[in-house]
């Protein structure tokens, strides 16, 4: 039986997120720049992405640029954006084909100008795709969304509009990137890495977390079912027991 058989598919998490580590690696082992291995994982994302939209997942959030990453070496960010640029732009036809929709999390006004018209335009042409919602959280961090948030939230409440005493945890949620989205079920990390790298810190609070040795350009559609397998075998209390939840 191969592991997509073993998937129930009665019990797929809503929303899976990702952290895409090890394509600097992997290149190195190969003798190649870093750019290398960025270039070799678009096919590492391209299958997580299909496979996750025909199992039924209606969430998946990529870790594709944290705001840490700006301070890389020049030559390594300005390759990368060159090569997101050109991805969404091959990409865009095949989303729409498959019925799914692109947004994004992040201070995407931080990106180069076109990247920012080529996410645009990408965001506009799948918005009545409804599939599977993909995620890029670019020029993201965990902290950043925490702070923006409450920026906001302080605006909010001086200008009268919200109660202090009211706040809540989804009030707070409201304001995050992610509002409207479910949180996260899963999250996978390729590479082996045992940390969570400043990634979507107030969603991820109940989140199962599922690690591979794997770097991310080897990540393939049989690995993503492996990890689903892995969630469903586990028993998520939110901080009851075994005995309440089995009544």
């Amino acid at each position: 039986m191969s592991p997509k058989d073993k998937v129930d598919l009665n019990n797929l998490p809503k929303h899976i997120a990702v952290i895409m580590d090890g394509n600097g690696r992997w290149a190195k082992q190969r003798g190649g720049l870093r750019i290398f291995g960025h270039q070799s994982a678009i096919k590492a994302v391209r299958e997580t992405v299909e496979s996750a939209a025909e199992m039924g997942i209606e969430y998946l959030t990529l870790y594709a640029f944290s705001t840490e990453n700006w301070n890389r070496p020049a030559l390594e960010v300005s390759a990368l954006m060159q090569l997101l640029v050109s991805t969404i732009r091959k990409e865009t036809a095949t989303l729409n084909k498959n019925n799914i929709r692109l947004q994004t999390i992040g201070n995407t006004t931080s990106l180069p100008k076109a990247c920012q018209q080529e996410l645009q335009e990408a965001i506009e042409i799948t918005s009545q795709n409804s599939r599977m919602t993909l995620v890029l959280a670019l020029s993201y961090s965990g902290r950043w969304d925490i702070t923006q948030a409450m920026q906001r939230l302080a605006e909010d409440v001086g200008h009268g509009k919200v109660e202090a005493a009211a706040i809540n945890e989804q009030s707070i949620a409201n304001y995050l990137s992610t509002a409207g989205m479910p949180d996260p079920e899963l999250l996978i990390r390729t590479s082996g890495e045992q940390r969570i790298s400043n990634f979507l810190l107030w969603q991820i609070a109940y989140t199962e977390l599922y690690i591979t040795d794997l770097l991310w350009p080897d990540f393939r559609k049989e690995h993503l079912y492996e990890a689903i397998i892995s969630y469903q075998r586990r028993e998520r209390r939110f901080g009851k027991t075994s005995e309440q939840l089995n009544k």
